[in-house]
């Protein structure tokens, strides 16, 4: 066990600092930014690299939501949620911090503007309402599950999950990043919400809440749809 949430916590500390590194560090780079379009493929790599990393060790869940959505799918065990769960948002904070660092090496670096953090309203990146916020997230980490559930079947093409995943992962960010920033993971979402704090801590149970309720329905829509009829509910 010690083993696979040590994966959890590294492979969450990759994927916050590749995937917000890639939005706080380059996605404005004068003249050379990556844009809405490098970050959602920076995150859609960092699940790619540590799905084969760390995938034969801890399954590379990486996400609360996942783990969740894998229970109620049928492809995890309960008793491990909440290591599962400490490890990820462990990690999330310590890439978070890391990303802190790096990105206050420059003079006048700041937090107030943003720091990959998730929200709605006022701060979403597009001027998205609640609503609009919630469906999303929930619609979203729903579909997200299903690719992981199907990509992951024991009659799916073998060794390719990583990819399927990935770029489910990256389709998701260029849907969504204008609504949201994207998080679909609730504990990419506390990492840098406590980096930033103020607004980022009062709108972060949309980023619980909305992610587990779509991995719930994703993991249940799987069970109904594309499960074998012993694992069906």
């Amino acid at each position: 066990m010690l083993k696979r949430l040590g994966a959890e916590f590294f492979g969450t500390f990759w994927l916050v600092l590749g995937g917000c590194g890639s939005a706080v560090l380059a996605a404005a780079f004068p003249g050379l930014g990556i844009g809405f379009a490098g970050v959602a493929l920076a995150f859609g790599l960092t699940v790619l690299t540590m799905a084969y990393a760390v995938g034969h060790i801890s399954g590379c869940h990486l996400n609360p939501a996942v783990s969740v959505g894998l229970w109620i799918g049928g492809r995890f065990p309960a008793k491990d949620l909440v290591p599962y769960i400490v490890a990820q948002v462990a990690g999330g904070l310590a890439g978070a911090a890391i990303l802190y660092v790096i990105a206050a090496g420059v003079p006048g670096f700041g937090v107030s503007s943003g720091f990959a953090t998730n929200g709605f309203g006022d701060h979403s990146p597009g001027g998205y309402s609640m609503t609009a916020a919630l469906v999303c997230e929930i619609v979203m980490t729903a579909m997200f599950l299903l690719v992981i559930l199907g990509a992951t079947d024991k009659r799916a093409p073998k060794g390719f999950a990583p990819i399927a995943i990935g770029l489910a992962l990256t389709l998701i960010h260029l849907i969504s990043i204008p609504v949201t920033n994207t998080s679909v993971n609730p504990a990419r979402s506390t990492g840098v919400a406590i980096i930033q704090g103020g607004w980022a801590i009062e709108q972060l149970w949309l980023f619980w809440a909305a992610p587990i309720v779509g991995a719930i329905v994703g993991g249940v829509v799987y069970r109904l749809i594309g499960a074998p009829k012993s694992e069906a509910v």
